[in-house]
């Protein structure tokens, strides 16, 4: 662990992301202890105000007279909330089906691959609205749909990876003193594709929270009046000329928070890549 931060801390893209992720992360987590104005309850008085860095609204308000930075952060806390658990979905079930499709091989790969390949020949996006409409615009139908779009990387990479391990001598050496396939894919197995899954779930986080931002701006995301950053976009659109800042921030949390994930990303897949660690 210490050897992972000082190398981080060399690393000006990688620690740029780890903060700017961080401070997001962070932000969210203590929404609730910071003394900020409701983000669902509106004044009308005060609709379309313009942001006032000296005043109770420093980023200005929305067509209701709701807060842009309380909004800002609260729905920070749900974006994130959803990219995370869908990146943990996706994760934990295309782990299972990669190793089980490269260990076990044979009719049980070549049906798994195929439900793959059936999946990846429809346009992500569109077999996302698809599902959303039929399920219904929730929070939770959302996350189950975003890691249904995501399972098939870590498969796909997983079962290449474990492919090249069950031929390794540790692997046959168990089989051979009579292990279960079970204790094998546990023990041996899962440990050593641990790296690529962490890699693949940084990067596909990113890809998350824009498709997130892309369902809520469409309406088929989270449902008003809980905030989020791409159901912001979709309400500040229409005043996107004369009421800037109701579009201009949300944006740009989405823009961060993805640039941050990507430069982190980027950094874990040259930290753990074996030929950049001979070179350190």
């Amino acid at each position: 662990m210490k050897d992972f931060f000082k190398t981080l801390l060399r690393s000006y893209s990688g620690c740029a992301g780890f903060i700017l992720l961080s401070s997001f992360v962070l932000l969210a987590l203590i929404a609730p202890w910071i003394n900020l104005p409701d983000p669902i309850i509106g004044n009308l008085h005060e609709r379309l105000l313009p942001p006032d860095w000296t005043g109770l609204h420093p980023l200005g308000t929305d067509p209701v007279g709701r807060d842009i930075l309380s909004r800002l952060i609260y729905g920070g806390q749900t974006t994130l909330m959803v990219a995370f658990s869908a990146v943990a979905l996706g994760a934990i079930f295309g782990t299972g089906v990669g190793i089980l499709a490269g260990f076990s091989g044979g009719i049980i790969d070549r049906i798994l691959m195929r439900v793959i390949d059936i999946q990846l020949s429809f346009p992500l996006m569109i077999l996302t609205l698809l599902v959303v409409a039929v399920l219904g615009p929730s929070i939770g139908n959302v996350i189950i749909v975003l890691a249904l779009t995501s399972w098939t990387r870590y498969t796909r990479i997983i079962r290449g990876q474990v492919l090249v391990l069950k031929e390794r001598e540790f692997i046959l050496s168990a089989k051979a003193i009579g292990a279960s396939a079970f204790w094998i894919m546990r023990q041996h197995i899962l440990p050593n594709v641990l790296t690529p899954v962490m890699v693949i779930a940084t990067l596909e986080l990113a890809r998350i929270i824009i498709m997130m931002a892309a369902l809520s701006f469409l309406g088929l995301g989270v449902q008003p009046p809980d905030p989020d950053w791409g159901q912001m976009l979709a309400e500040g659109r229409v005043y996107i000329s004369t009421a800037w800042w109701i579009v201009l921030f949300p944006g740009l949390a989405i823009l961060l928070t993805t640039l941050a994930v990507n430069l982190l990303g980027d950094w874990l897949r040259d930290y753990f890549d074996p030929k950049t660690r001979l070179r350190r």
